[in-house]
């Protein structure tokens, strides 16, 4: 979905601070248009993930021209990818040797997990994101 962005900039620092007016308090920064743009997926991500909401429809870009935030700034369309609140569970076909699968599978029933599960919280938490619900059968 594309969503307007209030991007603004500081004489003083670098880069360029946003804020997504359809995601109340949601903010982010980036030292490049290209960094902002992932950092706007990112925050939408993590507020959509915090608040347990279903994302809603873009403002107008009028209403958000005209609004007293979008003063001293830029507003720009912004596409967010929505596809991260698809949580359905998909079968993962990976490689890895056997003595790192069996060390895995010793992890994971020592916590009363499946390898799936455990898999996905590892990953989860090596990428900073909570868990994820996984179900799955090792």
């Amino acid at each position: 979905m594309k969503y307007p962005v209030i991007v603004h900039t500081d004489p003083d620092s670098p880069g360029y601070s946003a804020s997504i007016p359809d995601f109340p308090g949601c903010f982010t920064a980036g030292d490049t248009l290209e960094e902002l743009a992932a950092n706007v997926q990112e925050a939408v991500e993590l507020y959509l993930e915090d608040e347990a909401l279903a994302p809603p429809a873009p403002s107008p870009l009028e209403t958000v021209l005209a609004s007293e935030d979008a003063r001293d700034g830029a507003v720009l369309v912004m596409d967010v990818d929505m596809a991260f609140l698809k949580r359905k569970a998909v079968p993962v076909n990976i490689t890895m040797p056997m003595h790192v699968r069996n060390a895995i599978d010793r992890a994971a029933k020592a916590r009363g997990m499946t390898r799936s599960a455990f898999m996905v919280e590892s990953a989860l938490q090596a990428a900073g994101r909570r868990g994820g619900g996984a179900v799955g059968v090792g």
